[in-house]
């Protein structure tokens, strides 16, 4: 058994590699930083390989695949992503480009191009680490939220192409709130609200996963908030949002 993981040097995506080792799946983690993927390698008791690669760079994203289509990967975690607050007139259009490049341009090829492999086989699992911003709009972190939405869509959509073809392969969207990571030093701003945990949310996803669950929202918190969403007025909820991500950036 073999998991392929995207963003693995920190956050969530090394808790799920810790994770998955302790069920026994050999891996293969892909992150930017390799003295950080070195050093999860070293900490975990399965065979590990790691490729460290900017996926903002799609020859990059290619590469990852022609390396490892021949291994039989059972499970890909898309889950390399990162954010910028700001408005949208003021912030960096260079970062920018690099954030739709890693949050939507590679999970887009990568789950084509395993699940071209998966549907072959009739197995296999895809996780896709979306956002609880996959259902909204994000003002002040625009960028962010609108690629959340297309992870989040483009997984649904899969989904029911699969179930249609009663297929065996599984596809989810892991839509988690706040979780205490890098990203708020990486996006340069700072969360108000008490976040979970890397180590919960990953563990979360993954039993999720292997039920086939296809929105995998880790705390009832979130689950109840997305869920009133769906009452309030569009403009309502812009502003709402909009408050909730300037207090992050003071």
């Amino acid at each position: 058994m073999k998991a392929l993981i995207t963003g693995a040097t920190s956050g969530i995506g090394k808790d799920m590699a810790r994770y998955l080792a302790s069920l026994g799946y050999d891996l293969i983690l892909v992150g930017r930083r390799k003295q950080l993927l070195t050093e999860l390698k070293k900490e975990l008791d399965v065979d590990v390989t790691i490729m460290p690669l900017d996926l903002a760079e799609f020859d990059n994203v290619e590469l990852v695949y022609n390396e490892v289509k021949k291994q039989n990967i059972d499970i890909l975690i898309n889950n390399a992503g990162f954010g910028l607050f700001g408005e949208f007139s003021k912030t960096d259009i260079e970062t920018e480009m690099k954030m739709i490049n890693v949050n939507i341009k590679q999970v887009h090829y990568l789950s084509k191009m395993f699940l071209k492999d998966f549907i072959k086989r009739d197995s296999g699992y895809i996780l896709n680490v979306a956002s609880s911003a996959g259902f909204m709009a994000g003002p002040k972190l625009s960028t962010y939220y609108a690629t959340k939405n297309y992870v989040l869509k483009l997984t649904l959509a899969i989904y029911e192409e699969l179930r249609r073809n009663n297929s065996n392969v599984h596809i989810s969207a892991l839509c988690p709130g706040p979780v205490d990571t890098e990203f708020n030093k990486v996006a340069k701003g700072e969360f108000h609200t008490k976040a979970a945990t890397s180590e919960y949310v990953a563990k979360y996803a993954i039993d999720k996963m292997f039920k086939n669950k296809l929105i995998i929202i880790p705390t009832l918190k979130m689950k109840i908030a997305i869920f009133f969403t769906r009452f309030v007025p569009t403009k309502l909820l812009l502003k709402i949002t909009y408050n909730i991500q300037d207090r992050k950036t003071k």
